[in-house]
């Protein structure tokens, strides 16, 4: 009789224990968030024939890449990644007693590429903005 009071108190604390294995753990990087390059912004400001260098740095910094084309126009590239991880561990309350967890796992990747091409005044002459998430 004794030691069924017992496991009476012990089942619902381990039941709430069980409910706190529960966890979702989100993941960012914010780098790429909190950055100006967007398509939106891109469309926005950009202007072929009037955005000039200056300007395009102003508003997106440096480049990470400067190449020139066959024509000889000088060409900058943006590239930009962010990824959002959320992983979401749960264990039953079967599964603590038999020692096992799941856990899932979901990422969601964004990849951002904006490609200028300046004339020979340094003006914009034309863009091309890549963008995925997958």
């Amino acid at each position: 009789m004794r030691k069924l009071k017992r496991h009476k108190f012990l089942f619902p604390f381990l039941v709430i224990l069980s409910f706190a294995f529960c966890a979702t753990i989100p993941q960012e990087n914010d780098e790429a968030q909190n950055s100006k390059l967007t398509v939106g912004m891109v469309k926005k400001e950009i202007k072929k024939g009037i955005t000039n260098q200056a300007e395009i740095m102003q508003l997106f910094g440096a480049p990470n890449l400067v190449t020139k084309n066959r024509k000889g126009d000088e060409v900058w590239n943006y590239n930009r990644m962010s990824f959002k991880s959320v992983s979401t561990r749960g264990d039953s309350l079967f599964l603590f007693y038999s020692g096992g967890s799941k856990a899932v796992t979901s990422t969601t990747t964004k990849s951002f590429d904006l490609i200028i091409i300046f004339d020979e005044n340094d003006v914009v002459k034309d863009y091309s903005v890549i963008a995925a998430s997958y």
